[in-house]
């Protein structure tokens, strides 16, 4: 009688060295899902490039529109919504407003075929290069124009913060007047997105100030004051105090959803008075152990909730590191291990912004954390990523 089989793979350690690393097992978790979650939970999807269509791939991303949308399947099937064109997906970071628009109404077009299926969309600025806005009417164009478009479609909005706006505002009263007229027009409710310095450059600053404290009470202004058209606010600051300050001082009504992919599994549970739920790039690789683990905390049992969820943890800290701007690399890394695009290239060329120890460091943590679903695939395409960059086993 013989054994489990074992999966094992060479892979680079500190200091330049290499070790062996056998992978645990199977991930346990289904990949199907039925039933409730106690929070609204939205993945940011990542896109699957097209490299047999990429001529230019730094300057002209091109989609396999199958294997994109059938992530999109994948993650409705395990219960999630998703949030589509957002910064997970690759938003100002190789894919431009263009191919966004078109990855916007394809999405909202399979949503209408999938039973529950639930997704918002970003609205930016991304076709404004912020060089060129003379002022905020230029940057409220450019949102209108893709709010229009996302409505067109039958979708919901969530507001994206924006590269320009953050250039030509003169302090939170130009924020508050920019959105305060966003959120009017708007046909449903939005969600509000600050996305932090860590995760663009470029948004440093954002709501008028480089301090939090005051760039918090401009947002909770505006919130105050457009509460009912708002469904909620997704923060993305990597830092667990602000997103718990903030979400106490939220009126009724509207959600806290933690962006916080370093502290997520916390936030989501609660501390007793407060609840996050959430909008995370993490969930797009982590889907199956979250929903099992989301199923746990509805149960009431939040000793396994946090067996589940805690082991992913390291794993996203170590995908957002920094610079956190990068983290998609380890995503779609993820997602070629596991079996849900058949190549490990990303629009823009953006598979070599990490190091081979970083994705080796992904791989183990993946496997750690129970996430490799076929451990013989990810070990096989693990090991011939590996030989192309030079590691042999």
């Amino acid at each position: 009688m013989t054994g489990s089989p074992t999966w094992t793979v060479t892979l680079p350690a500190s200091g330049g060295t290499l070790d062996t690393f056998t992978v645990a097992g199977a991930s346990p978790f289904p990949l199907v899902h039925a039933g409730e979650f106690p929070r609204v939970v939205y993945a940011a999807a990542h896109v699957v490039a097209d490299p047999l269509a990429m001529d230019r791939p730094w300057q002209a991303p091109v989609l396999d529109w199958d294997a994109t949308l059938a992530f999109r399947r994948h993650l409705w099937g395990l219960g999630f919504a998703i949030a589509e064109a957002m910064d997970t997906s690759q938003r100002g970071m190789g894919l431009d407003w263009s191919v966004a628009k078109e990855l916007i109404a394809r999405s909202l077009a399979e949503a209408r075929t999938v039973p529950g299926a639930a997704l918002a969309c970003g609205a930016g600025t991304d076709q404004l290069d912020p060089v060129q806005a003379r002022g905020v009417d230029d940057v409220i164009r450019a949102y209108e124009e893709q709010m229009e478009h996302v409505e067109a479609h039958g979708g919901r909005i969530i507001l994206m913060a924006s590269r320009a706006l953050c250039r030509v505002a003169k302090g939170r009263d130009e924020y508050l007047a920019v959105y305060g007229r966003l959120i009017a027009q708007a046909k449903d409710k939005v969600i509000l997105h600050w996305l932090g310095d860590m995760f663009d450059p470029q948004l440093a600053g954002y709501w008028g100030s480089m301090d939090v404290d005051q760039a918090m009470a401009t947002c909770l202004s505006l919130i105050d004051r457009h509460a009912g058209k708002i469904d909620g606010i997704k923060i993305s600051l990597l830092e667990r105090a602000h997103e718990e300050r903030m979400r106490a001082m939220l009126p009724a009504g509207v959600k806290m959803y933690t962006g916080d992919d370093f502290n997520y599994a916390d936030l989501i549970a609660g501390d007793g008075q407060h609840i996050s739920h959430g909008l995370l790039g993490i969930f797009d690789p982590i889907a199956p152990a979250a929903a099992a683990a989301l199923d746990k905390l509805a149960a009431g049992d939040l000793a396994g909730y946090h067996a589940i969820l805690g082991p992913t943890v390291p794993l996203s800290r170590k995908i957002f590191e920094a610079p956190t701007q990068y983290y998609k690399a380890g995503i779609v890394f993820l997602a070629w291990l596991n079996g849900f695009q058949q190549h490990f290239r990303m629009v823009g060329g953006m598979e070599s912004a990490r190091s081979l120890a970083h994705y080796a460091d992904v791989f183990r943590l993946a496997s750690q954390a129970g996430l490799l679903v076929d451990p013989e695939r990810a070990v096989s395409r693990m090991k011939a990523f590996l030989a192309v960059n030079g590691v042999e086993q």
